[in-house]
This record gives C-alpha cells, structure tokens and sequence, in this order.
C-alpha cells in the first residue's frame, strides 16, 4: 500500500509505519548523544505509545538502559487499514530495545480498567518484579467509569462565562474569531473524571497493593498551565480543573508512597503540537507564535527533548529534585520565560490571515502535526509500497 496523509477536520485517520519508525529512532538517537542518565532500573508507562509517553519509554531505556512495560491502546493494521501511530510507534520502540538488549514488554488494552490493570502488573511480578517508576501520560476524551460503568466524556471549554479570541485553520491559514460556550457543571465533572488523577491513584493503588512498587518509587504524570492568552481556554477552563485534581492527587500519592519512601511529583510541560492540542480552538495559533519565537532564541524542545531535560536535570540529577510552591516540577520554565511571553504576545495582536505565515511558524506546526502520524519525516520515501500490518510480537 502507497500510505498518504488523509485528513478530517483536525484528525489524520492514516498513519505510515515508516515514517513513525524513523521518528522514533530520531528520539533514540537523541537520547544516545547524551550522557547516561542515572536513573530508574524497572520503568512502567502507561500511556506509552506517543508524545511524553513514549518519550518517557525512549529516555529511561536508552538514556537509562532501564527495563521497561509500556500500555497502551491496541490498534493493529491489515492489509487495507493502517493501525494507529501509536501502533507503528511502540513496534519501532520493540524493536529496537530488543535490538539493544533490553527487557520491554507491552500491554495493549483500555488502560482505565482494571483487567489491564491487573494483566500488567501480573506481567511485572513475573518479569520485572518490582518497578522504581511509574509514568502516567493517558490522554483520553472518554472514559468508563469504574464503579457506575458509565462512559463519560472530557471537554475544553471555559468555565462561567462565553471566550472569544482569535483561532487559526492551520491547514489553510485562515485567522478567524471564535467564540466558546461555558461548560455546564456536568462536563465540568466529567472533565475531571477523565482527565483528573483518580485512574493515576487507581493504577497506584493496585501496584502498591500487588508488592509491585519498589522502595523508594517515583511516579510523574503531566500537566500544562500556558499563557494568558489560552488561560480562559485552558488552565482557567474545564480541563484546568481536571488539572487541579491531578496535581492535588500527586500531593495524597506523596503521603500514600511515604513509607516505601516514594514520592509522587507533577511534571508542568510547554505548549506542544498533539492531536488533542490541534483541536482546541486559540491553542494552534498560540502554539505557532510559540514555536516561533523559542526557535528564534534557540530554546525551543520537543518532547523527547523536554523528557531528557525531565530526567537528567529533575529527576535524577543526584540532587533534590526542584519543585515549585505547588510541589510541581517545572519544564515549561523557558515557554514562559517573560521575554518570550512579551514576544508573543506581540505576535498574537498583530497576526491576521495575510501575515499569518511570516509572524509565526504555522508552517513547522503543520508539519509536526503530519509528523504525529509518521508524514513528512525526513529520508523516508512516501511513494514507497509499504506494509501497513506490522506486527509487534512484544504485545500481549
């Protein structure tokens, strides 16, 4: 099959196995020009099969040459259908850590319920034992709730009152105003419930419960707080609050972990290109003046970067790890840098359609955007037959 980016609305429904191959090999190649991390020696993360996820996986097993289980949502391909990036991502990732020596197991399935929670810590205390970290990076828009067996979904939208600002198509570039209607208290709480830190205490819960946690276990989940300019939209919206209660859930996690000496922590990231991001209205446009300034100082990361930067110089420094008044570890200190906020806010006032493409870098979010789904990566022959089933024996 001749594999092409095929687009609707803010979604690609096609991904190249490739593409995402090469990608992930870039993130290991990244990660094997640094020095050694010392860091963890058991990793599981669930969630791990892109953005900080799977850069989290790259970072402790070639950074770290750490063991690790990564969960993950199972999306295979057949000759007809390619299966998710995800998918094409974590065989790369298999097959490459197999190829180094590594241990790495995967565990495909719905990471909020408790057979796959149960399934994966089986497969650790029969391979792994115990682990020393626990990565919780699941971005979902919906999710079965437990104890009622209601499947709820998450929203972004502002709290209270209507927001309007401006917004950009980023496949044509058209600059436009758009207004967002508040969300009710039902989606706020629905927000929260999918996007909150109960599963994250769930999955710990029963790791603890299971003798799987080692002493001295560290786990991290991530958060954003962004700009004034997305504040309304975001971390003042319904995926704030959700936001709110994860990192308040690291703080109960800490005193839980106390007596194994673990800590919980809440890594805050910069505003990057995902799938989840490109749909909410502001944050595309935001995202482009970003990119184009933190490029233009030289200070801009990606997320294998920003997870390197996590590990090295956070977690595993040999020091006491840096936290905020919250107990937050800060990785978005350079996206909100004031000197790079005053930049961009100066964009944000003058940036219309007609001069969209040389204020900011609409392009380069574009193409992060196709590079989600394994397009418009370097060195890779896109007119090439491929096979989109591409197995991955590692899974269970």
């Amino acid at each position: 099959m001749i594999i092409k980016p095929r687009t609707r609305g803010f979604i690609c429904t096609t991904s190249h196995p490739v593409g995402c191959a090469a990608q992930v090999q870039q993130q290991i190649d990244y990660v094997l020009s640094k020095p050694a991390i010392q860091g963890p020696r058991n990793v599981l993360v669930i969630g791990a099969s892109t953005g900080y996820g799977l850069s989290a996986r790259i970072a402790a097993a070639f950074g770290a040459r750490a063991n690790t289980v990564g969960v993950y949502r199972p999306s295979q391909g057949s000759e007809k259908r390619t299966a998710s990036a995800g998918w094409y991502n974590s065989a790369a990732f298999e097959k490459a850590a197999a190829e180094a020596g590594l241990k790495s197991f995967s565990v495909t399935g719905d990471a909020f319920s408790a057979e796959t929670k149960a399934k994966t810590i089986e497969l650790i205390r029969q391979e792994l034992g115990q682990v020393d970290l626990v990565v919780y990076s699941v971005a979902s828009a919906r999710r079965t709730l437990p104890e009622t067996g209601e499947t709820v979904n998450s929203v972004l939208k502002p709290i209270g009152e209507p927001y309007t600002n401006k917004t950009v198509n980023f496949h044509t570039g058209e600059v436009t105003e758009v207004t967002i209607e508040p969300a009710t208290e039902e989606e706020v709480k629905h927000t929260v419930d999918v996007m909150g830190g109960e599963d994250w205490d769930l999955w710990m819960e029963a790791l603890s419960e299971a003798g799987a946690l080692a002493d001295q276990a560290v786990t991290i989940a991530f958060s954003y707080i962004g700009s004034e300019i997305t504040r309304a939209i975001y971390r003042d919206g319904s995926i704030g609050q959700a936001k709110d209660h994860l990192e308040d859930t690291a703080l109960k996690l800490s005193d839980k972990l106390s007596p194994i000496g673990g800590r919980a922590y809440v890594a805050v990231s910069k505003a990057l290109v995902t799938q989840s991001s490109s749909a909410i209205p502001v944050v595309p446009l935001y995202v482009s003046a970003l990119y184009k300034v933190m490029k233009e100082k030289g200070i801009h990361e990606g997320t294998i970067e920003q997870i390197h930067r996590l590990f090295a110089d956070k977690l595993y420094s040999g020091g006491e790890v840096p936290v905020d008044e919250k107990g937050r570890i800060r990785i978005d200190d350079w996206e909100l840098r004031e000197d790079v906020q005053q930049e961009v806010a100066d964009l944000w006032s003058r940036v219309t359609s007609d001069n969209i493409e040389q204020l900011t870098d609409l392009e380069g979010y574009r193409r992060e955007f196709f590079q989600l789904f394994g397009f418009e990566t370097d060195g890779v022959d896109y007119d090439a037959d491929v096979d989109p089933a591409v197995d991955n024996p590692h899974a269970i």
